[in-house]
């Protein structure tokens, strides 16, 4: 069984007015209904991939593509999930955080490791068999670097990142994360100094997160609850299933 609801941000459209593209066109290319933009929207992961991709084709580049999104993008539009982390204590904090209300906001999921000077942050894919477009992978993965940056005010560098497929100017992604870029790796991960997960953030409100963090706990405990649930009624009934065509297998001097 599959969850297959996401809550697309809103700011991801304003996002895009910002580089010059116009939503409506994306919109169309990734074959979405056109009031995708002016609703709260739920989208299906094919439905997210899609869009996407369209952003990809529409910027050109999908190293370009990543580079300006994380780049323009401003923290005010953010959902309170991704909010929260840009006023954690630390960059260690806001990773985990990050990490933790991901759970949230599928298809992606994060596992972060610490082990000796580094820490490996590699994306993986909670409610899909296919990987995410390229520029969705690379996009995720700046975004986590940008958060540091943003948050410590400090241009903050990569040890190294790996990426599965090809990501376009790789020239141009190195200039960004600060680090050589690998393509064609069997993973896509992120790997951070670990010594800069010790640096506060200059946005570290303690009181907004006294107020997000219980709520947004409690989101997170709901929907697992939910996905519980659900998991136990799928099992049920593919029980009562198999039991049925047991019986009907069974010889008749057996019933």
């Amino acid at each position: 069984m599959k969850a297959d609801r996401i809550n697309f941000p809103a700011g991801f459209w304003a996002g895009l007015q910002r580089l010059g593209i116009a939503p409506l066109d994306l919109a169309r290319r990734a074959r979405l209904p056109l009031t995708i933009f002016t609703e709260p929207a739920v989208v299906t992961t094919a439905q997210y991939f899609r869009i996407w991709q369209a952003y990809a084709d529409l910027i050109g580049d999908t190293a370009m593509g990543i580079i300006k999104l994380s780049t323009t993008f401003e923290a005010a539009q953010y959902p309170p999930t991704v909010l929260a982390t840009y006023h954690a204590r630390d960059y260690r904090d806001a990773l985990n955080r990050m990490a933790r209300y991901k759970q949230l906001c599928p298809p992606e999921r994060l596992r972060i490791t610490e082990e000796g000077e580094r820490c490996t942050i590699e994306l993986e894919w909670m409610h899909s068999e296919q990987p995410g477009p390229p520029v969705l992978v690379g996009t995720t993965l700046a975004f986590l670097l940008e958060l540091g940056r943003r948050g410590t005010g400090t241009r903050l560098t990569a040890q190294s990142v790996e990426f599965s497929h090809s990501m376009g100017d790789v020239t141009a992604l190195e200039a960004y994360f600060g680090c050589p870029i690998r393509i064609g790796a069997t993973v896509n991960r992120l790997t951070l100094h670990r010594r800069d997960l010790d640096r506060l953030f200059l946005s570290y409100n303690k009181e907004l997160l006294e107020i997000l963090t219980p709520v947004l706990n409690r989101s997170l405990d709901e929907q697992c609850s939910h996905s519980i649930a659900e998991m136990v009624k799928w099992i049920l009934k593919r029980s009562q299933q198999e039991a049925a065509l047991i019986f009907e297998l069974l010889p008749a001097s057996w019933a």
